[in-house]
């Protein structure tokens, strides 16, 4: 047996069952997930088992006193897989960043050197956000070898600091990466400047082919050569660096192509300028031709693409570095008689802070005094302010208003509501659609064959010209073949898009896992909509008022509600806030009484009120026969009726129902105008469930499901071959949510159930839910929009650089104009991507 039998994150509270995580190798296909699923299921004491194909991880849910990660391992490599990684009991994740990527050759080949330290259990690097995150065993391996590991790949770790990721701040990652971000940028501009300062005059001189005074012969070619070499060895440098790094490492990337192209073309050129004597014809006076502004060119062009990119890349994570602005970096500490301003990351909980009107509150607590109004449509989406006074909860990043508040401290750091949420939309951001892998794979054989081509380009119009010209000839193809088929964009598709789409999401109050979620989301057919608190309000309300004969329906409900007032029952309450929303000021009752589960009864201005069960008014005396018939009407309708008697005499009926969330039937008519399957599923009896589905325009009903069983109805719907999203609160659905493809819960941005749900819909409750799935929609095609291009780029401009239509259109395509056209595809991936966060609802 291996000796990874813990190499697993578990966790045991009090009262729970353990989790663990397991990495497997040897995993294909689905059918080894199901093969790996059937074997851990079958270990006594596993409760749960879901295996990820994508990831290589198995996630258990397990009795400790019965089973332990040990069995699990042997149970998985019983089934012909292994787990691999060192017998450490725990794992930890951090986040690197990394500067010095260019492409997905670079992200291929940190995560090679990372998954290669002994302890590393899992590695994973995102091109766009330029950071790694990697799950390692802390016996095993430490930060500080990580880094290592990536400097010996050839690549910089900048401002490391070595703290696990869950628990860094978001304030200070956020700002640590904008300033790597802006010192790359910077670093960018002025090598970009200098190069175009030099490569404008190198351009002017070459292509006048003497018609400027003074550019012609020997001087102006020696001017070439002074123009063109230091930006091939100033600005050019940072190329030709990486690309000798990453042969070191016995790889091949981006700055191997760039690098062989323009030293090609400068080599060629100085031999030409210094040793003309070489080449055929020179005793007649015939000067080789020089490239000089071909080398100078592509390094310009190359580092204008490499420039709109960080610029790109900045605005990718603009959703993040909003919600982070919202924090004030100082907090008014309470203490011994003083107010003391003190950075917020001093704070502790159960310390007091003072937040004045006007003021955003900068961490998570409890309100200890004062009463006020405060804006948290920044988590909620909610425009309205929330009213908060004494023991009301509070949120870092959030608008006090009206009053000042003494707030006490319950969360700090990467524990506060708005932290969960950054670390949510960055860790989407960072993760990767499995379409993705398609550009992998494509991406480690990319550069090989492109050298391939090149030199197959390059043999063959010597072949075809063996003179000097056809060798200067030959050079430039082969040069414009490298240059153009860097495969930048390639790299850049999916993660850029995800990125995007994630970021516009998070604007949206929508958060997304992450890529893998976003793909699941886009080809959903079937939605699983649980009815309580996601189709409806979650709590009674007032819907019908029935008045008997002699009697109106003010006066009868003015009635009843001065009775319902003394009961605390939801029932009670529901009918109360119906009266007062009705504008009746409720009266105040006496004598009151009650009989659990029958009714209420009480006296309002000397009359004898009871409200209840016809049953019960039946032993009170009172004969409800005449009503019978209207009360299954509206039960039948999904509404719970209650007989009123007064003074002995049936005076009517009230009614209260769980009714549907504002905007449901919309919801159930857009999913539908996608071409989703929409299905409730209730605990509710049948027909109250279905009185509510005939009203939302559902008609598929599975009712008198109880809570642990829903998880039984998601893995039905995926043996029918659908693609499932399951809807709820994401507390009591929580098996349901992680059992299907997609779970989506509907929060309000306090304790979001992210670890059970794959999407989180902040803003509008169920109202968000169609804009989530277009928005997933998109985001995919974007994502295959981005790979088509990037291929048929590739596909196209390859041969057309090597002169494979020269024969038939005499088109030849100059290494400058491939190096613009290479740049240029990169920035229409971002530029495509970008187009994405002008994403608004109804957009499919």
């Amino acid at each position: 047996m291996s000796s990874t039998a813990a190499n697993a994150r578990t966790a045991t509270p009090e009262g729970a069952g353990a989790h663990a995580e397991l990495p497997i190798e040897g995993m294909t296909c689905a059918s080894c997930v199901v093969r790996v699923e059937r074997a851990l299921k079958a270990v006594p004491g596993v409760e749960a088992a879901h295996v990820n194909l994508v990831t290589g991880r198995a996630r258990v849910a397990f009795d400790p006193a019965t089973a332990t990660p040990a069995a699990l391992t042997r149970a998985i490599e019983g089934a012909g897989y292994a787990v691999p990684g060192p017998a450490a009991a725990e794992t930890t994740s951090i986040e690197l960043p990394i500067a010095g990527m260019t492409c997905a050759n670079c992200v291929r080949r940190i995560e090679k050197a990372l998954r290669a330290v002994p302890g590393v259990t899992a590695a994973s690097v995102n091109l766009v956000t330029q950071r790694a995150t990697v799950d390692f065993a802390p016996g095993e391996a430490s930060p500080r070898v990580l880094v290592e590991a990536i400097t010996q790949a050839g690549y910089s770790v900048p401002e490391f600091a070595a703290a696990p990721a869950a628990r860094v701040e978001a304030a200070a990652r956020a700002e640590a990466i904008a300033q790597s971000e802006q010192r790359e940028q910077r670093g960018l501009r002025r090598d970009f400047i200098a190069a175009a300062a030099l490569s404008v005059p190198l351009l002017v001189v070459a292509m006048s082919h003497g018609a400027i005074p003074g550019t012609e012969g020997t001087f102006g070619r020696w001017l070439q050569f002074v123009l063109a070499t230091p930006v091939v060895y100033g600005p050019g440098r940072r190329f030709l660096r990486l690309a000798w790094k990453a042969l070191r490492h016995g790889a091949a990337d981006m700055n191997t192509l760039v690098s062989i192209g323009t030293l090609a073309a400068w080599v060629y050129s100085t031999v030409a300028l210094t040793l003309p004597g070489l080449f055929p014809h020179a005793e007649h006076g015939v000067l080789p031709h020089l490239y000089f502004e071909a080398a100078a060119a592509i390094i310009s062009f190359v580092l204008l693409g490499k420039l709109l990119e960080t610029r790109a890349r900045r605005r990718l994570s603009d959703a993040v570095r909003g919600l982070v602005a919202l924090v004030p970096k100082t907090a008014r500490r309470l203490g011994d008689g003083r107010e003391d301003d003190v950075p917020v990351e001093s704070l502790v909980p159960g310390d007091h802070v003072l937040v004045r009107p006007g003021e955003r509150i900068p961490i998570d607590g409890v309100v200890v005094r004062g009463v006020s109004a405060v804006d948290e449509s920044m988590l909620t989406g909610e425009s309205i302010p929330v009213d908060k006074a004494k023991d009301a909860q509070v949120f870092g990043g959030t608008l006090n208003q009206s009053g000042a508040l003494v707030v006490r401290v319950t969360h700090t750091g990467g524990d506060t509501a708005l932290a969960r949420i950054v670390e949510a939309v960055e860790q989407a951001q960072g993760s990767r659609a499995p379409i993705a892998r398609l550009a992998d794979v494509v991406s480690s054989y990319f550069v090989p064959i492109v050298l391939g081509i090149a030199v197959v380009t390059l043999l063959a119009w010597v072949a075809v010209d063996p003179t000097a010209a056809g060798f200067a000839v030959a050079i430039e193809r082969f040069v414009a073949v490298l240059v153009i088929a860097c495969p930048c964009a390639l790299g850049l598709a999916t993660p850029a898009a995800v990125a995007v789409g994630t970021g516009r999401g998070a604007e949206l109050g929508i958060l997304v896992k992450g890529g893998a979620a976003l793909e699941a989301a886009s080809r959903v057919d079937t939605v699983l909509l649980d009815k309580t608190g996601t189709l409806t309000e979650g709590k009674p309300a007032l819907t019908d008022v029935v008045p008997g004969a002699g009697w109106s329906g003010a006066e009868l409900l003015a009635l009843v509600a001065a009775v319902e007032r003394e009961s605390e029952h939801p029932v009670a309450r529901a009918i109360v806030e119906g009266a007062e929303r009705r504008g009746f000021r409720v009266a105040q009752a006496s004598d009151f009484r009650m009989e659990p589960g029958f009714g209420i009864a009480g006296t309002v201005d000397g009359r004898i009120v009871l409200v209840g069960t016809s049953a019960w008014l039946g032993r009170n005396g009172v004969d409800a026969a005449s009503l019978e018939a209207e009360a299954e009407r509206l039960a039948e309708r999904g509404r719970t009726p209650s007989f009123v008697a007064v003074d002995g005499l049936l005076a009517g009926l009230v009614a209260v129902a769980d009714r549907p969330s504002e905007g449901a039937r919309q919801v159930v008519a857009d999913l539908k105008e996608m071409g989703i399957e929409v299905a409730m599923v209730s605990g509710d009896r049948r027909r109250t469930a279905e009185a509510i589905a005939v009203e939302l325009g559902i008609r598929r009903v599975i009712a008198e499901v109880r809570p642990e069983d829903k998880a039984r109805v998601v893995a039905d719907e995926r043996a029918r071959g659908r693609v499932v999203a399951m809807v709820g609160d994401g507390v009591n659905d929580a098996p349901a949510l992680a059992g299907a493809h997609v779970g989506v819960a509907i929060g309000t941005g306090t304790d979001i159930a992210i670890a059970a749900a794959d999407i989180a819909l902040l803003r509008g409750g169920i109202s968000s839910l169609p804009v989530a799935l277009q928005l997933a929609r998109r985001t995919l095609r974007t994502i295959r929009q981005n790979l088509f291009w990037a291929f048929v780029y590739n596909v196209i401009g390859i041969p057309i650089a090597a002169g494979a239509l020269y024969l038939w259109t005499g088109w030849l395509l100059s290494p400058v104009l491939a190096s613009a056209a290479m740049s240029l595809s990169s920035v229409s991936v971002l530029a495509n991507s970008l187009r994405l966060r002008r994403f608004a609802a109804g957009g499919v």
